[in-house]
């Protein structure tokens, strides 16, 4: 648990502790996040908590894509210590979202597909 609630605190201090009206935490329905105190403070802090139904793994279809292509694309290999392990998330949420084209966005990279929705 003591884990859970640490990155709980972390995303606090990541965000300066102002969450947009909006956001939403999704997880799994793991122990961890179905316990009443970690579902309490999801709530003290203005989120929405959200989990896929039992037996419905397509909700996470999307996040399990992205891990496995930043397996692919990430050189962990080469990372001595944390700098360099953030350095390399880093190197490779750019490359996943400004030069990786994708042909469900029609042949373009997220960062444009966004842009040309936005555009339009």
């Amino acid at each position: 648990m003591d884990i859970v609630y640490e990155t709980l605190n972390k995303l606090k201090q990541a965000v300066c502790h102002e969450f947009h009206p909006s956001a939403i935490l999704h997880s799994e329905q793991g122990f961890h996040y179905t316990h009443p105190l970690f579902q309490r403070k999801v709530k003290e802090l203005g989120i929405t908590q959200s989990m896929s139904r039992k037996g419905n793994c397509w909700v996470n279809a999307p996040m399990e894509s992205l891990f496995g292509h930043f397996k692919d694309l990430a050189e962990y290999k080469t990372c001595t210590n944390l700098t360099d392990v953030n350095e390399e998330i880093d190197r490779v949420i750019e490359e996943y979202n400004e030069h990786r084209n994708q042909w469900g966005l029609k042949k373009m990279a997220p960062v444009q597909y966004r842009d040309h929705l936005l555009a339009a």
